[in-house]
């Protein structure tokens, strides 16, 4: 069959086509399509069409070259004359990225297996959604965006199937509308499995079935939260979308009740008792669980003796237990900005665990001797009893410092000497002064926002700071040198910047007036505390804190001993707060191994712990940003009809980021309606130049904005520029 179609092929490129150079620049074009189409088959015509072929003699010679290319192997052809190509693709495993409805990204499993992210057109992802696991077909040749492009040929996890929104009824159907940006697909809902939800409400709705051929998924509600906008609601709506847990499991809670509140004596002879050495807690006022405590003495030869204590999670909560795994599911406390959602059930986290004055409680303790100087001369770690005399809320700790009055201010002047002496030790070795605004809330008692402030850093926040960073740097230490790095432990750890990110910050802080030399690598730390104590009080600081933040590598845990950047220790760790954090809980169970002799364990199951635990922390950033976003949107929608104050944040080709000054609020002017000139985008410089006018929008810039709309379902606040009066300003409409 092969043979008779070669050969009548022949005669007709005997009779109908020359060849030569034309013959191998038409090759050239198809071999080049057929590649970039990889695993797409087309006839002749098909191929024609789809190179612009219009003269002739080139269309006559698209058969004939096609088969040329398949005699020379470098094309395919099936029994109905259609052909494509034969390039070898590769395979290769990773995490869907959906960036927008058109296209996504494929964050490949091993980053050495190809060059990049792979782009996946959206008709060819066969279904994935934002974060699954996907096992790809890499293409041989790179697309005409010049970047790796492949295609799903199979989900091999979900990363979810649960998903928050808001309900839209029609007469026979309903949808529900994602919260999730990422989830460019609305959910087809059949009107019998609404379970009771109504028009405009929010729901959690879960996926049953994705046919093949189907545009849209369709999904049950599982659980209906209530009309959208109420507070209650999409605080609700925030919980489920980052699938952060509502209640604790009520095996845990039970195994928590149980555990007896009385120490026993032999308990506490297993420790070194520090029942009568002043100790207290210096917490936020709205506390309730105290992980840290610090024990004072001086002693006879002059030096002081400064005790980190922190609760004894460990001692409580077992491995093997539905609390342990309640614990590792969680990872992490989330910080909403009306509450809560803790790592442990209440009765350990404010009640066994807390470190709440007058009453004993068990510790995990590196204790420091150090002479005036704040010079480390001797410390110890292990585990401790304490009987903390005073709980301080920051602001009376402060006000104690200030005045020179009330309990122990003596004793809380002294640490606080001591570790504006350890901060500026820390900070000659490179360490580098990132002090990121942060914005509070002030609701009434239905959670509406009654106003906003930045909480201020005062010198007792910093004071507390320093001395859990060196009982983390010394339990990180202590594991390290017991064998050289080789034992099995939880690292913190923080890679050097990029330098080229950094050369682009550096173009960023340039723009707001500020000088910054990022080429000698030596002096980065020294070139960003620069420019961090030129910008404290400034308008540009929350914008290019944030911008030097995202220039730089994200921490995480691992049980590699690498170094952590930030804070120039050669080892950190993370040991303070096993309350709230279970890789403090995940360090203290190794910690305890060590000191009663134990061998190194094999490192994998930790570091799959690491990684999780790291997840877990990004999961419950991105919670707490997305609850602060609520409350802005909601904060603007109220807000006084005026012109702010505010500066160029970000410029995209869809629009401008403005962070407004006065609310630290950001939100987006479009370039759609932006009808003064027409705007084009200058990826390079980061602006966006008017043709017209040569009006240049660049980041960095002073600019005067008014709010036209909010929209609290998609936590975004839309703004057009103040001084753009010649058109009318549209009406402010809020949902």
């Amino acid at each position: 069959m092969g043979r008779k179609s070669d050969r009548k092929h022949s005669k007709k490129n005997k009779g109908g086509y020359s060849g030569g150079n034309d013959s191998a620049s038409l090759a050239r074009r198809i071999l080049q399509f057929l590649d970039s189409n990889f695993g797409q088959e087309y006839n002749a015509k098909q191929i024609i069409k789809q190179l612009d072929i219009r003269d002739a003699l080139n269309k006559g010679g698209v058969e004939p070259v096609l088969y040329q290319l398949v005699d020379a192997g470098k094309v395919s052809r099936n029994a109905r004359n259609y052909f494509s190509s034969t390039k070898d693709p590769d395979f290769i495993t990773g995490t869907v990225d959906f960036v927008n409805p058109r296209f996504a990204f494929i964050v490949p499993d091993d980053k050495e297996a190809v060059d990049g992210d792979i782009l996946i057109k959206e008709a060819d992802l066969k279904q994935a959604l934002d974060g699954d696991k996907v096992r790809v077909m890499v293409f041989p040749v790179k697309g005409k965006t010049g970047r790796t492009e492949g295609r799903v040929l199979e989900i091999l996890e979900r990363s979810r199937d649960e998903f928050v929104g808001r309900v839209e009824i029609s007469p026979r159907f309903a949808f529900v509308v994602p919260d999730f940006k990422k989830m460019h697909k609305d959910i087809f809902v059949h009107r019998g499995d609404l379970m009771g939800a109504e028009h405009n409400e929010k729901v959690i709705v879960k996926l049953t079935e994705w046919r093949e051929d189907d545009k849209n998924p369709t999904g049950k509600v599982i659980r209906v939260l209530g009309k959208a906008g109420l507070h209650e609601v999409e605080i609700h709506s925030i919980m489920a979308e980052f699938g952060l847990p509502f209640e604790y499991p009520k095996e845990a809670d039970e195994e928590a009740n149980a555990i007896p509140e009385k120490i026993s004596a032999k308990e506490i002879k297993a420790r070194k008792d520090f029942r009568d050495v002043l100790t207290f807690t210096i917490d936020p006022v709205d506390a309730k669980d105290f992980d840290d405590a610090i024990s004072y003495r001086e002693l006879e030869n002059g030096n002081l003796e400064i005790g980190v204590h922190i609760a004894d999670v460990t001692h409580y909560v077992k491995p093997k237990t539905a609390l342990e795994k309640e614990a590792f599911n969680r990872a992490t406390s989330v910080y909403l900005v009306d509450r809560t959602i803790p790592m442990l059930p209440e009765r350990l986290s404010n009640g066994l665990c807390s470190l709440r004055p007058n009453e004993d409680k068990l510790t995990f303790a590196c204790v420091f001797e150090m002479d005036r100087n704040a010079k480390v001369v001797n410390h110890w770690i292990g585990r401790t009893i304490i009987h903390s005399n005073r709980r301080y809320a920051y602001e009376e700790a402060q006000e104690c410092i200030d005045t020179q009055s009330g309990d122990y201010f003596q004793e809380l002047t002294l640490l606080n000497e001591l570790a504006k002496k350890i901060r500026k030790q820390r900070f000659d070795k490179g360490a580098v002064n990132f002090e990121t605004v942060e914005v509070k809330f002030k609701l009434d008692e239905k959670g509406t926002p009654l106003g906003l402030f930045v909480k201020e850093r005062k010198d007792i926040h910093k004071l507390i700071e320093e001395f859990m960073l060196l009982a983390n740097k010394y339990v990180a230490e202590f594991i390290y040198k017991k064998n050289n790095g080789t034992d099995t432990f939880v690292y913190r750890t923080h890679d050097s910047p990029d330098l080229d990110r950094l050369e682009t910050f550096s173009g960023f802080a340039k723009r707001f007036g500020h000088q910054m030399d990022v080429t000698n690598v030596q002096k980065i730390s020294a070139a960003l505390n620069k420019l961090m104590d030129e910008i404290q009080g400034k308008p540009e600081q929350n914008v290019l804190e944030q911008l030097a933040i995202r220039s730089m590598a994200k921490a995480k845990y691992t049980t590699e001993p690498k170094g952590h950047f930030g804070l120039a220790f050669p080892h950190y760790t993370h040991f303070t707060s096993p309350i709230r954090r279970y890789p403090d809980m995940m360090v203290h169970r190794l910690l305890e191994h060590y000191l009663e002799g134990g061998k190194s364990p094999e490192a994998e199951s930790w570091e799959q712990k690491c990684v999780h635990s790291s997840e877990r922390e990004k999961r419950a950033a991105d919670a707490e940003r997305a609850s602060i976003k609520y409350k802005q949107v909601e904060y603007m929608s109220l807000a006084e009809q005026k012109d702010y104050e505010g500066i160029v944040s970000g410029v995209t080709e869809w629009g401008v980021f403005v962070e407004i000054t006065e609310t630290k609020c950001e939100g987006m002017i479009r370039v759609q309606d932006m009808d003064d000139d027409y705007y084009e985008f200058d990826e390079r410089n980061m602006r966006l130049i008017g043709t017209r006018s040569k009006k240049m929008i660049t980041l960095g810039d002073k600019v005067m904005v008014r709010v036209v709309n909010t929209d609290i379902d998609r936590r975004t606040i839309d703004l057009e520029f103040a001084e753009n009066d010649r058109k009318k300003s549209r009406p402010r409409a809020f949902n």
